[in-house]
């Protein structure tokens, strides 16, 4: 498990290299951020010297190799529009983006696991179809459709809960709603799936035989080992909520990382969009090595490569 577990880390180090160096190149090639700071009435001279202070009038390869080196320790330089450590704006969004992925994740096992089971225990009913639809309804509505839905519906309509903002728990429930419905049917279709096959196995025939109340067959025999996968499959579906979140908070004007990005990708304020990536990718090759590590601590008989 050590020799994994370092492996992977070492792993991570070109990985981010080649995210960050796409990241440059791709920022690079969208325009100069100089004009669109100063506006269209700037004179040259005034171009020219931000240009000069920022370190843009250096060769393209100058740029990148202090980008590179100076990304590694997690200086992204100063946003240009708050004037500030680009990293410390990062941070400083980050607990709300975790705030709302954490919650939608919380919500999506609630709804999910109940859902798969009752559906797996009723395989090919009435019940068994209804949740198979409802979850292939669920996870085909894009985020924003179900955000703008339920913000007409309980925030105008209804006024249970405020249109935007965060402050308050009230904030929290309609963006957790629209960023954990997808999640959660993905989960309860995993759940369902694995139900089944868990519960065509001889040792459930067994529990069965032996008279044993089919609350304890399923609860104890089954969903134990049907949680295998789901466990890693909800640590990966976490990550994904990173990436979701980008549309829900501009949705629901939710000041997190996602907004933060949106918002400086329009103004092409350069250092924050890099040093929000870099994060994000982080987080997500983090996530993915958790994965990995609670697969193997959950079931001793899985070998890592």
């Amino acid at each position: 498990m050590g020799y994994y577990i370092g492996r992977r880390l070492l792993e991570v180090i070109p990985t981010l290299f080649l995210i960050v160096t796409i990241v440059f190149f791709l920022v690079y090639i969208v325009g100069d951020p100089v004009t669109l700071m100063l506006g269209e009435n700037a004179t040259p001279e005034q171009v020219k010297a931000i240009r000069d202070s920022m370190g843009l009038n250096d060769p393209l390869l100058v740029q990148y190799w202090n980008y590179i080196t100076h990304a590694f320790v997690g200086d992204f330089g100063d946003s240009y529009q708050y004037r500030e450590p680009a990293m410390a704006i990062v941070l400083e969004r980050l607990p709300l983006t975790l705030t709302l992925a954490v919650g939608s994740i919380i919500l999506a096992l609630v709804i999910a696991i109940p859902l798969g089971v009752w559906a797996a225990t009723h395989r090919g009913g009435a019940i068994d179809n209804v949740v198979s639809s409802l979850s292939v309804l669920a996870k085909a509505m894009p985020n924003f459709w179900l955000g703008i839905m339920l913000i007409l519906l309980f925030a105008v309509t209804l006024s249970w809960f405020p249109v935007s903002g965060s402050g308050t728990w009230a904030h929290l429930v309609l963006p957790v709603i629209t960023l954990g419905t997808g999640t959660a049917a993905e989960i309860t279709r995993l759940v369902r799936s694995s139900m089944v096959e868990i519960l065509s196995q001889d040792y459930v025939r067994t529990a069965h035989g032996k008279g044993l109340r089919e609350s304890i067959v399923v609860f104890k025999h089954a969903l134990s080992n049907a949680f295998i996968p789901v466990a890693s499959i909800t640590v990966l579906q976490f990550s994904t909520l990173l990436g979701g979140a980008l549309v829900t908070e501009a949705v629901f004007a939710w000041p997190g990382l996602g907004q933060l990005l949106v918002k400086s990708v329009t103004q092409r304020d350069m250092p924050v969009v890099q040093a929000a990536v870099f994060v994000i990718a982080l987080m997500v090759i983090a996530l993915s090595i958790l994965s990995d590590i609670s697969f193997k601590l959950v079931d001793r008989r899985i070998k890592l490569d």
